[in-house]
């Protein structure tokens, strides 16, 4: 090879070394997010929530040791406007309150115990440090993990926390949470994701779905909220219309003891780029199972069993 040739063929190398680099390096964070979405995630719903007191730091704290891909909260809002993570509608079931969540002010709401109740119920688990857990903000998560951790948060009941959407979208700004590849957004309201996507289109949406037998025939399954049919009759175009707006769906499994979905289900939503994530897996045979079928991803309690079982 002559030395004009040499040049040039290790100029063209060095010139697609580069290109490639430069390619590498100009994936965003949140681009680097979404093509994580292809790969499987571990989503710790509530945290550890089989381990410690569902949505408390205890929880959290053990699934970020862990590893967990997600972090998976509720997001609600205090009568004075202030995000807290918070499952139920109501107080009675985690905490020594009663009545709605959205009723009481963040001062009010921290006077409350969310820890006791685990105690209680899981004596085998109990430990003293869960006496007096405060319901989080989602300031105070944010403060604690930061860009650590990747959030999976449900803006909850909506319909009961109005203005949740915009208030959320204000704070995952606030916080860099966005542009940093650091959060999904869920909810079962076709409706409240539809807004944070007119609110702010970069930030992935997940839509979720709940399956369960029609009241008219039980052999037909119905989706808890109209926005697809049921997993019988849901069709290629129907996966599209969500994922105009969404990067993926959340759906459950079983109902009463039902199998509700397949694998079928699985491969065609992915298909039509949906990346399916299925909640609550507990059991390992189960979370086995759904692994065979190629599910993106669980939701489960015991994030510890997942992932040494995809170790």
């Amino acid at each position: 090879m002559s030395h004009s040739s040499l040049f040039t063929a290790v100029s063209l190398g060095l010139f697609a070394g580069v290109t490639a680099s430069t390619a590498l390096a100009e994936t965003s964070p949140l681009e680097q997010q979404l093509k994580d979405l292809d790969s499987f995630q571990v989503i710790a719903h509530r945290g550890a929530s089989g381990h410690a007191p569902e949505s408390s730091m205890a929880a959290l704290e053990l699934a970020h040791e862990w590893g967990a891909d997600y972090l998976e909260l509720d997001i609600q809002m205090t009568s004075d406007g202030e995000l807290v993570a918070f499952h139920d509608d109501t107080l009675e079931r985690t905490s020594n309150g009663e009545g709605h969540i959205n009723d009481y002010t963040l001062a009010e709401l921290k006077d409350l115990d969310t820890g006791s109740w685990f105690n209680d119920a899981y004596p085998d688990l109990a430990d003293d440090a869960f006496i007096g857990a405060e319901i989080l903000t989602l300031e105070e998560v944010f403060n604690r993990f930061g860009q650590d951790a990747r959030y999976y948060l449900e803006t909850k009941s909506p319909q009961l926390n109005p203005g949740v959407e915009a208030a959320l979208v204000k704070r995952l700004e606030a916080f860099d949470m966005i542009d940093t590849g650091r959060v999904l957004i869920q909810s079962f309201a076709q409706e409240s994701l539809l807004t944070i996507h007119e609110l702010n289109d970069k930030i992935p949406l997940i839509q979720l779905v709940w399956y369960y037998p029609s009241e008219e025939d039980d052999e037909r399954l119905v989706e808890w909220t109209g926005v697809t049919p049921g997993p019988q009759e849901i069709t290629n175009e129907d996966f599209q219309t969500v994922a105009e707006y969404a990067v993926g769906m959340g759906t459950n499994f079983i109902y009463e003891g039902e199998e509700v979905i397949d694998a079928a289900f699985i491969q065609k939503a992915q298909e039509n780029g949906l990346p399916v994530h299925i909640y609550t897996i507990n059991e390992t045979d189960e979370m086995q199972r759904l692994l065979d079928w190629g599910v993106s991803g669980l939701f489960t309690d015991y994030p510890d069993r997942l992932i040494k079982l995809t170790e």
